[in-house]
This record gives C-alpha cells, structure tokens and sequence, in this order.
C-alpha cells in the first residue's frame, strides 16, 4: 500500500510516497523490491520520454501495437496470467526506514515529484493498465517491482542493455511444445506423440534443423501443416480431430518410403533433407493444405489420391519444377507465396481445383516464368 507520509506540526517537509520493500544489494548498490497493485501502475507517473532521440532515451519507445495481444491474454486468462517483475528506475533520492529489528525490510520513502522509468516491462505496465479499463475488479491483484536508484542516463541505458543482453526468445517449437492454451498446438503435440510413424522424426524443441540433425521436420513446422489440415474440419474435440489428422498423416508417410528409413536409422535423415523437397517443412505444410481440400471434397476416397505424391519428383535437382516455387536460388523458401506455389503442385497431381488465391499466384509465376 502507498501512504503519503505524515507531517509534523511546525514542520515542512517534502510530500512523499511510502511502501513496504525488501532490501537487496547487487554489484555493491542497494535496490528494493515492493508488491504493487496493478491499479498503483496507473496511479504512479511513468516518465514518458518517446519524443526525445535514442541518445537520450534510457529505453526504446513503446510498440503500441503490441499492448493490445498483452492485454487480451490478460482478459482471456484471468485465472492464470503470469507476468514476471517490473523493472523501475527511480530518478530521485529515497529514504528507507528500516522495521524494528529488521534490516531487509521496511519502508520506502520516495518524493512525490520523483520520476519513475521502467528500464524491463514498459508493454507490461501499458497492457495492465488497458486491461483495468476493461477489467478494473483486477485492480486489486499484485505485480512484483524490482527498484534501482537511478544514477544517470548512462547507468540507465547501461541497465536496459543489460537486462536484454541476455534475454533470448525461446525457439517457436518450444514455445509450442509448452503452450497448453493453443488448440492447433495441442493437437499437433497429440499427433506427434501418439503416432509411432511421427515421434522419432519430429523435433520438439528446436525450430530449425542442424546439418546432422536425426530429424526430419520440427514442431513449429508440423503444427502449421496440421492447422492448415484441419481448418473448417475441427469439431473441437481435441481427442477425435487429433486421430483424424493422425491418420491423414501416416498415411501421407506411407508415400514417402523414405521418411520411414530415418525412422529405422537406415538412412541419414540430412541426406533425406539435402536431396528432397518432400522432407521440408514447405512440403509438410502443402500437403497439409492440400489435404484440407482433398478430406472436405472426398471424405470417402482421399486415401487413393494420395498415391499422388509419389508420382510428384520431389528431388531438389528439379529445378525445372522447384525452382521459384518452393526453392528460391537453390534455397528452400518458406514465404507464403512459395507454399502456395508447392501446394498447387499437390493440388494439380491430386486433381483437386485450386481457389482463388492460389490461381492468382498460379498465374502471376507462369507469365514470370515465361517470359
């Protein structure tokens, strides 16, 4: 909670805020830690420095395009949001008054005109603080707030600097692999680890493959083929849409007799990936795609149409076929546009019509390429 501290009678003294903190020492400097309310983060002044130039800003400006997804996993997650610590510089002199007996705890005595500048979670702090327009019974919860004492713009550049120095996305699959809210994500894990053909190929950590990798896709990869397969299918019962793609896909491994020799460890899976563009996560994708339209228009008999895949050339050598669609100077492409042009490719040797936007790029790369 946030006093103002008392006046004595006879005695000025300047308007200040005072909290409960914790005491901490780190590189030899004091710095304090307080719960906030989430309604203190709208009722305390943040110093907004977005007009002054990058030299003189202690943090980038804020993207406001991103306040609005922080805010709605707030409000779709109201029982289990998390948010990690704010990190706040304060640029004034402070005092700290120790609990009797205690040296670590106490409280904070700020002045009123101290500005506060969040070094870590300024997008956090804007997100809350729409969140409570919105939700403002959630005005009571609790965020943790790390305070250093702000020494200079340079200490405080240095502090952002640092706090992002090492702060390292973690990889799509594995974001992924550890979502349990995403449907698709959900399903994707499901089929992976249900499916005795999918399980030892598929990377569930990494979003990219090394050279000597004994995988052939990654999660990231299979989680889009799969979202593309089932889209208009899902039924939203996890179980069911879950054996449903399950099924489409071995029975799409059983084309690639190469895919199962990775699983056995009879062949390399890099020599799969060097020589094919099947074993790609474009190809994963495409197919998945195709297979949408293949199950939405013969729910009976797409399985005999599968053995279209295998009458496809698949090898990176064909660059008559490959090349600008799914291969772009030799390299693997995974643009939008490329994946339509390989799914076209699946849709023609299946004899399935392409819609509109796939005629559109159909078109546009036959007159690049004719000309």
């Amino acid at each position: 909670m946030i006093m103002p501290a008392e006046k004595t009678p006879h005695m000025e003294i300047q308007p200040t805020l005072t909290f409960p903190v914790i005491r901490g020492l780190q590189a030899h400097r004091e710095y304090y830690v307080a719960m906030w309310t989430l309604r203190m983060l709208r009722q305390i002044s943040i110093f907004d420095e977005d007009e002054l130039p990058p030299e003189l800003r202690a943090q980038r400006t804020l993207n406001k395009a991103r306040i609005p997804e922080i805010c709605g996993y707030i409000l779709d997650n109201p029982d289990d949001y998390v948010f990690s610590a704010l990190t706040v510089s304060i640029d004034s002199n402070v005092g700290f008054d120790p609990l009797p007996g205690q040296d670590k705890l106490g409280l904070l005595r700020v002045p009123m005109d101290a500005r506060f500048i969040i070094n870590d979670g300024q997008h956090r702090r804007a997100a809350i603080i729409n969140a409570l327009e919105q939700r403002p019974d959630l005005g009571h919860e609790t965020i943790a707030v790390v305070f250093f004492l702000d020494i200079g713009l340079e200490r405080c550049q240095q502090m952002f600097a640092d706090l992002n120095r090492h702060a390292i996305r973690p990889s799509r699959s594995l974001g992924l692999l550890y979502d349990h809210r995403n449907e698709k994500a959900r399903l994707a894990k499901l089929v992976v680890m249900k499916s005795d053909v999918f399980r030892d190929i598929v990377d569930m950590e990494k979003s990219s493959l090394a050279k000597r990798s004994r995988k052939l896709f990654t999660l990231s990869a299979f989680h889009n083929a799969c979202a593309d397969l089932v889209e208009g299918l899902a039924t939203g019962e996890i179980n069911d849409d879950a054996n449903v793609a399950r099924t489409f896909w071995e029975a799409v491994a059983e084309q690639f007799p190469a895919w199962a020799q990775v699983r056995e460890n009879r062949l390399p899976a890099s020599e799969v990936r060097e020589g094919y563009i099947h074993s790609h996560g474009i190809a994963l994708q495409a197919i998945g795609k195709a297979g949408n339209a293949l199950l939405k228009l013969h729910p009976k008999d797409w399985r005999k149409r599968l053995s279209a895949l295998t009458k496809i050339e698949w090898s990176r050598n064909n660059a008559k076929l490959w090349e600008g669609r799914a291969l772009i100077g030799g390299k693997v492409s995974k643009v939008t546009t490329n994946v339509i042009l390989t799914t076209n490719v699946i849709k023609k040797a299946m004899g399935l019509p392409l819609d509109e936007e796939q005629q559109r790029v159909e078109t546009a790369h036959s007159k690049k390429t004719s000309r």
